[in-house]
């Protein structure tokens, strides 16, 4: 809050989805909270990227990937940050062995150059959603594949000058509670929320869950300024 605005200002939520999906993907959630203003950002995968300007503080909210591209750099007036089925890291490292091993994301790569729809549906299927989807956009898919691979978030993660809510799926088969544990269990102060029986889609399957416990983040971030 600053002197300019007396009064709260509602926070923009900004939704940012996660590998092989589109901001479609948060549909179901943002109807939960559809009284707050909102908007959502697009990787690219099946058209055209789009990364929405916001004026005024935000609440960022990534879904899987999402998170660890909100990582690389919040928005202006960020106040929050939401992980859902999140990471700062997802393959495995020295340091990390709870992520994926590299030889699984070495051989998505090169599947994806062969046959990037299969890939892509294979994916799909293990997080729980059978939908169709548009043409798959390759160089945009394999760059954000290798980053999944490769990127290691987990120095912006300590160093994240915002509140964190991490919403976890205990039966996640993508960011198992291992790999959670691992990336979030260090942080002091998070808040923190585990589904039971909750998989990869928390924001589709399980969207007034999230939308509850969003809300009441907001709220509490409210209250603190």
């Amino acid at each position: 809050m600053t002197d300019s605005h007396p009064l709260p200002v509602r926070p923009t939520l900004l939704f940012v989805h996660g590998w092989a999906f589109d901001a479609s993907v948060w549909t179901p959630l943002r109807a939960e909270l559809r009284d707050w203003p909102q908007v959502a950002a697009d990787a690219g995968y099946f058209g055209p990227a789009h990364l929405p300007t916001i004026d005024g503080p935000v609440i960022a909210v990534g879904h899987s990937m999402g998170v660890l591209r909100l990582l690389r750099g919040l928005p202006v007036d960020c106040r929050g940050l939401v992980s859902i089925n999140g990471f700062p890291r997802f393959g495995a490292a020295p340091d990390f062995d709870a992520g994926v091993p590299r030889r699984m994301l070495d051989r998505m790569v090169k599947r994806l150059s062969a046959d990037p729809a299969a890939v892509l549906q294979d994916f799909r299927q293990r997080c729980g959603d059978a939908s169709a989807f548009g043409a798959p956009q390759l160089e945009t898919l394999a760059q954000d594949l290798e980053a999944l691979r490769d990127e290691d978030q987990r120095g912006a993660l300590a160093a994240l000058p915002v509140s964190l809510l991490i919403l976890a799926g205990q039966d996640d088969p993508i960011v198992p509670m291992a790999m959670t544990q691992a990336a979030f269990g260090g942080r002091a102060g998070d808040e923190r929320h585990e589904r039971e029986q909750g998989g990869h889609l928390l924001p589709v399957t399980d969207a007034s869950w999230c939308a509850r416990h969003i809300a009441g983040f907001i709220a509490r971030l409210t209250q603190a300024a």
